[in-house]
């Protein structure tokens, strides 16, 4: 259930459905060189790529066209992109832009959309001055606002006359705390194209085959079902990986009581107990340094059985091994009264193995 809702979430945010209305600049300052080798012919460019991000997002977002000068409504919301592309190609420069009335048209053909689950956003090209006073601007803006409509805003080639106007229209727009609604100022000199390619307004949308980061062995416009999947396990490959950093970073080891077997061991530093524990964990892995069986000739035991009473019980059962494990080992006397006692207490405890092990055999087995 938990990894069914994390991937309805991730393919959630991969999957944005959105409605976009793209509104163009078509008036007689579109033919101004300024930006190569048009204003109008790099606009063109611009709006390719918006419309081929907004389509590789998801498959079902739509795509509308209208002109700002002429204000016709040049392509319906589609999801075919080449049917938006040949309307575009069209368009011919004429008269003066009309910014308001072109965005109530766009927000008007937004509301009579097909899918009502689909977010509602216009982008809008301006490269001509702006007629329109400043106050209605503002009233726009919030009907906007109520209407629950984002609107992105392209500002080239007279950004000096526009830019506070637009800047305004976007902020009452958003409000205090909103950031759904962008504008962009590009300078004269940039491609126009590639100021858009790194501005937030494409920001998180696949580009793929147009120079952002898609899988460039799949061509989403053939498969866009395949791309979109492959963008989602790697979202969820990109997910599992940091759950997995955040695990190891706030995870900690679990202190060992003993020093592992192959560590420099400071016997002076141990009690008698804690010498005999080390030497038979030590014995008891069957093999030395070299991986062959030790000198004793006792036989390997996996370390899974050391836990099992009657396993156990019947290493503690050979004396003559524990007498030589502990002759073995320096620094500790077989014949002092400590180890004569655990000795003592084995051997008892070995009397019968299907009883309890005794109090000092239970303290060596996770030592073991």
């Amino acid at each position: 259930k938990q990894w069914y809702q994390r991937r309805v979430a991730i393919t959630a945010g991969v999957m944005v459905l959105e409605s976009t209305v793209i509104c163009v600049d078509n008036s007689e300052y579109m033919r101004n060189g300024d930006f190569v080798p048009t204003r109008l012919l790099a606009q063109q460019d611009a709006v390719n790529m918006v419309c081929t991000s907004k389509t590789r997002a998801n498959p079902e977002n739509t795509v509308g066209l209208l002109t700002l000068s002429s204000l016709k409504v040049l392509s319906t919301l589609t999801t075919e992109v080449g049917k938006v592309m040949s309307c575009l190609h069209s368009i011919e420069p004429e008269g003066e832009v009309n910014l308001m009335t072109g965005i109530k048209i766009a927000q008007l053909a937004l509301k009579h959309r097909q899918s009502k689950n689909h977010k509602t956003r216009i982008v809008v090209f301006v490269g001509s001055p702006i007629l329109s006073e400043e106050k209605d601007l503002q009233r726009l803006a919030k009907k906007l606002k109520k209407e629950k409509v984002n609107v992105d805003i392209v500002n080239f080639g007279e950004s000096e006359v526009n830019t506070e106007k637009l800047t305004n229209f976007v902020n009452t727009l958003n409000g205090k705390e909103g950031t759904s609604s962008r504008i962009i100022t590009v300078s004269i000199g940039p491609s126009l194209s590639d100021a858009l390619m790194k501005s937030p307004i494409l920001a998180g949308e696949d580009m793929g085959g147009v120079g952002g980061s898609g899988f460039d062995f799949i061509d989403a416009n053939q498969d866009p079902e395949l791309a979109l999947a492959l963008r989602v396990s790697l979202e969820e490959q990109r997910q599992r990986q940091e759950d997995e950093n955040k695990g190891t970073n706030t995870g900690t080891a679990p202190e060992s009581p003993l020093p592992a077997m192959g560590d420099n061991v400071d016997l002076s530093q141990l009690s008698e107990e804690e010498q005999i524990a080390l030497a038979m964990q030590m014995s008891l892995a069957g093999v030395d340094d070299d991986g062959v069986e030790g000198s004793d000739g006792i036989e390997d035991i996996p370390d899974a059985d050391l836990a099992d009473p009657d396993v156990l019980a019947d290493v503690m059962a050979d004396p003559e091994f524990l007498q030589q494990v502990l002759t073995d080992l320096p620094g500790v006397d077989p014949s002092s009264e400590a180890v004569k006692s655990v000795m003592g207490n084995i051997q008892k405890g070995n009397k019968n193995k299907k009883e309890k092990i005794t109090d000092c055999d239970s303290a060596l087995i996770p030592l073991l």
